[in-house]
């Protein structure tokens, strides 16, 4: 009897921790949307700051929760593509502020290249001539911003499911929403195609470049993107993809103005946000946009006639992970206001830059999804789950 249950456990003591994360499966996978509100919340905070130090840990932050959490899905590899982008983005922001010059003042000269003459009528305009420290540093910080803010966009690509984000739409935007998610599976798809197809030709000995095997591997391709392509049009057709509901003509004029108002207002307060001197009036032209918007899109849900499956449920992982990502965003808009020297080091005179503690404390709080997010016990097998 003893020798019988010596190797047992008691399951109840074998439960995880109330703070560790469980293992992701299909009823605790967190919505799409938190990682997406988590990543706007970096983007954000990229937004308002040209601090190389703090956007580097803006990246670090981001690229640290994806190499904990992402999968082994298609829409999953596109982080390195996104990194590849922002590299691309600054090289280029560079090239312009040597080739076209910069209105930053600068002594100290780097290089002279050969000017253009230009006419009268295009004053202020110049091509090449000398290249300054000060321009380059300006222009290196301004292309950091960007990259960073497209990299931390790149993480919610890399972490968000996007067939369980289409899931969470409104009704008004289901339409549009399938359109961007068959865009956005396309091309993943299309590259492990082109991936399995060179794998298969190297292991046959046959030559993976030139224009030949590039045109042998682009036929095969193309030919599974279109019968995807065909059976994606075919189960969406028997689901009853397209079908609406009659609705009043009232209804559809109201349902247009709350929403193109709203949007209008989202984007005016959005704007209002990340630009200094709209700080007054950004916050309530916002929220009052967001309101009428969502009003909007609660009316034109009335046109769908879909059902959802297995809604997705928010639960107080996901609430931790996309406030995370909102403390992150309000923790840099407030450090803008009250030591704005800090996150935008000069250029002029030439100063290296320093690293705000507290604002870089609360970048740090980011990291809050690679502990309370569901870890996926297996690519494989989390692909399978969801």
């Amino acid at each position: 009897m003893t020798g019988s249950t010596a190797g047992r456990t008691d399951p109840a003591t074998d439960r995880l921790p109330a703070w560790r994360a469980p293992a992701a499966t299909r009823s605790n996978a967190l919505p799409a949307g938190a990682w997406w509100l988590w990543a706007i919340g970096l983007a954000t905070a990229a937004s308002r700051t040209t601090n190389p130090l703090l956007l580097g840990l803006l990246v670090g932050v981001a690229g640290y929760v994806v190499a904990a959490r992402r999968t082994d899905a298609p829409w999953a590899r596109s982080y390195g593509m996104f990194i590849r982008i922002g590299l691309f983005v600054i090289a280029v922001r560079l090239l312009f502020s040597a080739f076209l010059g910069s209105p930053i003042p600068g002594t100290h000269v780097v290089c002279t290249l050969p000017e253009v003459p230009l006419p009268d009528w295009a004053k202020g305009v110049r091509i090449g001539g000398r290249v300054t420290a000060e321009q380059l540093l300006f222009a290196l910080y301004d292309g950091a911003k960007l990259a960073a803010l497209l990299i931390c966009v790149g993480a919610a690509n890399s972490l968000a499911n996007p067939a369980r984000l289409l899931k969470s739409l409104p009704g008004a935007l289901y339409e549009a929403g399938v359109a961007v998610v068959v865009a956005m599976t396309f091309a993943p798809n299309m590259v492990a195609d082109v991936l399995r197809l060179r794998t298969a030709r190297r292991l046959r000995g046959r030559p993976t470049g030139g224009v030949r095997a590039v045109l042998q591997i682009g036929l095969p391709v193309l030919e599974g993107a279109l019968e995807r392509s065909v059976a994606v049009a075919a189960s969406m057709d028997a689901r009853g993809y397209g079908r609406t509901a009659r609705v009043p003509a009232a209804v559809r004029h109201t349902t247009n103005v709350l929403t193109l108002g709203g949007l209008l207002g989202v984007c005016a307060g959005t704007y209002g946000l990340l630009a200094a001197e709209g700080a007054g009036y950004g916050l309530p032209l916002l929220v009052a946009g967001v309101a009428a918007a969502l009003a909007g899109l609660r009316l034109g849900g009335a046109r769908s006639v879909r059902t959802r499956y297995r809604p997705d449920r928010w639960g107080a992982r996901a609430w931790l992970v996309a406030g995370s990502g909102a403390v992150v965003a309000a923790a840099m808009i407030r450090a803008g206001s009250a030591d704005p020297a800090a996150l935008h080091p000069g250029v002029v005179p030439l100063t290296a830059p320093v690293l705000p503690l507290w604002p870089a404390a609360a970048v740090l709080l980011g990291l809050l999804p690679a502990l309370v997010a569901p870890v996926p016990p297996s690519p494989t097998g989390f692909e399978e789950q969801v």
